[in-house]
């Protein structure tokens, strides 16, 4: 089927489809998933660590 002989819902089929590729959708928004299945387990074992590192320096300087 052409995109001129497109019906109506397989146009909106088709336009939900591309922005559910877009990660950077207003739909979904930005969740901390969203950024862990995008580094894999090293980026995260990192993130957790700066997190930790971060949490530690701040309780530090803190007291």
């Amino acid at each position: 089927m052409s995109k001129d002989k497109e019906t109506p819902e397989d146009r909106r089929e088709r336009m939900r489809q591309i922005e559910l590729k877009n990660s950077s959708s207003s739909i979904h928004g930005s969740t901390l998933s969203d950024l862990v299945g995008s580094l894999g387990w090293k980026g995260t074992g990192i993130l957790i660590l700066v997190v930790i590192i971060a949490f530690i320096v701040v309780s530090i300087f803190l007291k």
